[in-house]
This record gives structure tokens, C-alpha cells and sequence, in this order.
């Protein structure tokens, strides 16, 4: 890849990817039950959070599946349509929704589809829009960290109670549920952070 789209990879891996893998597995591992466990990551892109996740808690094993596949990736990654998981169902302890969720045609059809996998419970970074400031701060983030990886951006983010309602269709609810903070420097922080960003543990 040259051009743009190379460049603004670039730059967000130096200024934001690392940091922000950094972060949230850290705050992953936190949440993530005691214990050996099987965890599908939907929306794997090139793996690095979950590899990342794994060298925090050796007792997990992760795998993943995304729509786009990217070379070399550092955990084994599966190919989807973005619409049905190609797993029976329970077939994990665990599903990852990292910042996927906004990406996809029906959130809560996904959302869904990983209650389905998943045997004890899904955890789901992602983000809560207040206000119409907020979705427009979310969309120049999304277009920063994803265009160049040519990844949907229909930009659906949700409010707090179209959230209650997508969990509940997907017969779940929220076991633990934390603010994701440190995710960029200051002075990103300011902008990016306030609040748009939470970490759930949902459960049956």
C-alpha cells in the first residue's frame, strides 16, 4: 500500500494503535473471568489486541474472524460475512466486540449472533453518543483509525437506551460495565475521551 492511505496508517499507528492496544488489554484482562477460556474476537483486523491479550492472561486462547482478512495476522483469523458466524453455537466461553459493533449494517442482529457463540458471556468495547457533538467526534475517529484499511463505516453509534434495548434482544444484560480512560494523550484526551468510551461484560 503507498500513498495516503499508507501515510494515515501510519500515523495512527505511531500516535494511537499501540497505546490504545496497550489500554484496552490491559482493562480486557481485568474483566475477563479467572480462569482457562476459549475467546472468539470478532473483528480481529491484524490481531495485535488479542495477541496482546494473551500475553497478559496465557490462559486464554483467542482466535478470530473479520470480514476483511489482513496478512499475517498474529492470532489464527477466519473469514465472515459480516452477518453469520461461522461457529455453532456455545462453540466459546467468550466473544470480543472491540469497536465493531458501529462498523456493522444491524448492531444488534451482531450482538445476537455472538450471545449465540458464546457460552458465558460477551465483552463489548465501544461507544455511547449524548449529543449530536458527540457522533460527529466519533465519526472523524472512526475515518482517522479505519479508512485506511478500507473497513464500512455506516457510523452507528447508540445511545445509552438504544444499548439497553440491543442487549436485551440478545437476551443479555450488563454484568460489569466500566469507562475505558487513557486511551490517547493529552492533548487527544480532551476531545476523544470524555465519556464515549465504555467496556461491558454482558452475560445471560
Amino acid at each position: 500500500m503507498s500513498g495516503p492511505k499508507a501515510l494515515l496508517n501510519a500515523v495512527h499507528g505511531r500516535t494511537i494503535f499501540a497505546r490504545r492496544v496497550r489500554v484496552l488489554s490491559d482493562a480486557l484482562a481485568a474483566m475477563i473471568p479467572s480462569g482457562p477460556a476459549s475467546v472468539l474476537d470478532i473483528g480481529a483486523g491484524n490481531g495485535a489486541l488479542a495477541r496482546a491479550l494473551m500475553d497478559r492472561r496465557p490462559e486464554l486462547a483467542l482466535s478470530g474472524v473479520d470480514v476483511l482478512l489482513r496478512p499475517q495476522p498474529l492470532i489464527p483469523v477466519t473469514s465472515y460475512d459480516g452477518h453469520t458466524l461461522p461457529f455453532a453455537d456455545a462453540a466459546f466461553d467468550y466473544a470480543l466486540l472491540v469497536d465493531v459493533l458501529h462498523h456493522a449494517e444491524d448492531p444488534t442482529a451482531l450482538l445476537g449472533e455472538a450471545a449465540r457463540i458464546a457460552r458465558k458471556g460477551v465483552l463489548v468495547k465501544d461507544h455511547v453518543v449524548r449529543r449530536e457533538l458527540d457522533r460527529q467526534t466519533l465519526q472523524v475517529m472512526d475515518w482517522v483509525g479505519n479508512r485506511g484499511h478500507g473497513v464500512a463505516l455506516p457510523y452507528n453509534y447508540l445511545t445509552a437506551a438504544q444499548w439497553r434495548v440491543a442487549e436485551a434482544s440478545a437476551g443479555l444484560h450488563r454484568l460489569r460495565s466500566s469507562a475505558v480512560p487513557g486511551l490517547y494523550p493529552p492533548p487527544l484526551s480532551w476531545f476523544f475521551g470524555r465519556g464515549l468510551h465504555f467496556l461491558a461484560l454482558l452475560g445471560r
